[in-house]
C-alpha cells in the first residue's frame, strides 16, 4: 500500500490550521484540509503491513489502506468510494473523531502514524467539491413505514441505509434543526453547520422526511437537555403509525455534582451552554444571554465536551478559564504504549492551545455565592492510591467563579422516553439491545430497535455511525426477511 519506502521518505504533517489568537476571534473550523499534493504524501506513508490494524481499531471498519493508496495513486473519485462503503459521514468522522485508527497504525509503534484522519477529511471534502456525492434514491420502494426518534448520527446512518433500502423513512427530532449532538452539541470551530446542512439535502433527496420540532413521547420536563419541541408525539401513536421504529435519542441525561451551592446561578450544565452558541451562530434570535464575556470560568470535567466549553469561553472573552479534572494527571508519552490498543495519555486539544489553566487530582467541594449567584468555588486536592482517591489534609484552596459549567459526562439517555415505549433497561438506565444473533439491535418490545448512545451509552460520532449502519440491517431484515443492506 502506498510507496514502498514511503513511511522512511515522508514526515507525517499537520493539516492548515490559523495561530490560537487568531482564530479566537470566530467561530469558522479551525483545521482545513490537507492540499492534494500533502495528502497524497500521507497516502504514500501507508505500509505494506500485512495486517491493516488500523481497520481494526476503526468502529466503522473503514477500508483505510485501500483509500490510503488511492490518494497515493491519485485516484480520488475510487477512495471516496472506498470510504463510502463503509461509513456514511466521513465529513463528520473526518474532522471530530479522536482517531483511533491512527493509534493502531502500525507505524505507531515507534514513529508518528499515517494522518488517516487528514486523508479522510480531504477525501470527502474534495468530492463534495467535485461534485462526486449525489444522491442514492432507492431503485424500489417497499412501501415499509419506518420512524427514526432522534437526528444524531446514529439516527441519520440508520435513516439513510433504510431509505436506500426502499423504506419510507421519517426522522423525529425535537430541536429546531436537524443534526442532534452534531448541530447543538459540537461547536462551529470544530464542525461548520454547513457540513451538516449539504449532507441533509442528499438525505431529502433520497426520500427521507425529517420532521424538526416534533418531541417523541409525552410532555415532560427535562433537566440539561436542549428541548425547543412544538408538538409531541405520543409514543403509542408512533407505534401505531409505523411498521417498524428506531430509536436513537442519544445519552443525554448529564451527570450532576451534587455539593452545596449546585443551585446557584451561573452554575450550568455544559449542554445547556454550548447549544445556546451554536444557535447564536446560526443566527437564532431570542438566544438566551447565558455567556462567558469577562467572567472567570470553572469548567469541572477534562474530556471533549470540557473541551469544547473552553474554546467557546474563549472566543466570548473569559477573564480566565480552569479546568478541573477528578482523575489524575495522564502520562504525557509521545509513543503509544499499548499499541494497537487506546493509550491513556494527555492530549491536549485546540481549544487547550487557546488559553486555560488545567489542573488534575481535584475535587470541588462546594459553591459559594452572595445574592444567589456563584462567587467561589472551594475545592481540595486528591491523591489516589490503588485507584482510589483520598483528600491531601491542607490542601484546600478557593477560586473565583462567576460561571461554572459542569462537563462531566452523560449517564443515560431519557428514561422517560424508554418507559413510555415499554423498552427495557439496562442497569445504567440504557435501552437493551444485544448486537449480534437474530435480535440484533432488537429492544424487549416488538419492532422497536435502538442504536448509538440511547444503547451502548456515551461514546464517540464513529461509534454512532456504525450502529446506526448495523441496526438498519437488523430493521430491514425484520421488516423484509432478509437485507441486502452491508453490515
Amino acid at each position: 500500500m502506498g510507496k514502498i519506502t514511503g513511511f522512511l521518505e515522508y514526515q507525517r504533517l499537520e493539516e492548515p490550521h490559523e495561530a490560537p489568537k487568531a482564530r479566537k476571534q470566530h467561530y469558522r473550523e479551525v483545521y482545513l484540509r490537507l492540499a492534494d499534493q500533502d495528502a497524497q504524501l500521507q497516502g504514500a506513508r501507508c505500509m505494506d503491513c500485512g495486517i491493516p490494524f488500523c481497520m481494526q481499531g476503526c468502529p466503522v471498519n473503514n477500508i483505510i489502506p485501500d483509500f490510503n493508496d488511492l490518494i497515493y495513486r491519485e485516484d480520488w473519485e475510487r477512495a471516496i468510494e472506498s470510504l463510502h462503503s463503509t461509513n456514511n459521514f466521513p465529513e463528520f468522522t473526518g474532522r471530530i473523531c479522536p482517531a483511533p485508527c491512527e493509534e493502531a497504525c502500525v507505524l505507531r509503534i515507534n514513529e508518528d502514524p499515517v494522518g488517516i484522519k487528514s486523508i479522510e477529511h480531504a477525501i470527502i471534502d474534495k468530492a463534495w467539491e467535485s461534485g462526486w456525492v449525489k444522491a442514492q434514491p432507492a431503485a424500489h420502494q417497499t412501501n415499509k413505514k419506518v420512524a427514526v426518534v432522534g437526528s444524531g448520527p446514529a439516527g441519520l446512518a440508520c435513516a439513510q441505509q433504510l431509505a436506500r433500502a426502499g423504506h419510507l423513512v421519517t426522522v423525529f427530532e425535537k430541536n429546531e434543526r436537524i443534526g442532534g449532538l452534531l448541530r447543538y452539541g459540537i461547536p462551529d470551530f470544530k464542525l461548520e453547520k454547513k457540513v451538516i446542512d449539504r449532507r441533509l439535502e442528499q438525505l431529502r433527496a433520497e426520500g427521507i422526511e425529517f420532521r424538526s420540532g416534533v418531541c417523541v413521547g409525552e410532555d415532560r420536563p427535562v433537566v440539561g437537555i436542549p428541548n425547543d419541541a412544538k408538538a409531541f408525539l405520543p409514543a403509542a401513536q408512533v407505534l401505531a403509525d409505523f411498521d417498524a421504529v428506531v430509536l436513537t435519542g442519544g445519552a443525554e441525561v448529564p451527570r450532576d455534582l451534587p455539593i452545596p451551592g449546585r443551585e446557584l446561578a451561573g452554575v450550568h450544565y455544559a449542554m445547556e451552554f454550548l447549544p445556546l452558541q451554536n444557535k447564536r451562530v446560526a443566527g437564532d434570535a431570542d438566544v438566551p444571554a447565558l455567556r462567558a464575556d469577562g467572567k472567570h470560568v470553572i469548567v469541572i470535567g477534562g474530556g471533549d465536551t470540557g473541551s469544547d466549553c473552553v474554546g467557546t469561553c474563549n472566543r466570548h472573552g473569559a477573564a480566565s478559564i480552569t479546568q478541573f479534572e477528578l482523575l489524575p494527571m495522564p502520562p504525557d508519552v509521545e509513543r503509544n504504549p499499548v499499541w494497537p490498543y487506546w493509550p491513556t495519555r494527555l492530549r491536549t486539544s485546540s481549544s487547550h492551545e487557546e488559553g486555560v489553566e488545567r489542573d488534575w487530582s481535584i475535587a470541588t467541594k462546594a459553591l459559594v455565592g452572595e445574592g444567589g449567584k456563584v462567587q467561589t468555588l472551594k475545592a481540595v486536592r486528591l491523591v489516589w492510591t490503588n485507584g482510589k482517591p483520598a483528600e491531601i489534609p491542607g490542601s484546600e484552596f478557593d477560586l473565583p467563579a462567576d460561571l461554572v459549567l459542569l462537563a462531566m459526562g452523560f449517564v443515560s439517555p431519557q428514561r422517560s422516553l424508554l418507559e413510555e415505549f415499554g423498552v427495557e433497561q439496562d442497569a445504567r438506565g440504557n435501552a437493551r439491545a444485544e448486537t449480534e444473533g437474530t435480535q440484533a439491535y432488537a429492544t424487549s418490545v416488538r419492532k422497536v430497535f435502538t442504536a448509538g448512545d440511547m444503547r451502548r451509552g456515551q461514546s464517540l460520532v464513529v461509534w454512532a455511525i456504525r450502529e446506526g449502519r448495523q441496526c438498519a440491517r437488523a430493521v430491514d431484515e425484520f421488516l423484509m426477511g432478509f437485507s441486502e443492506l452491508p453490515r
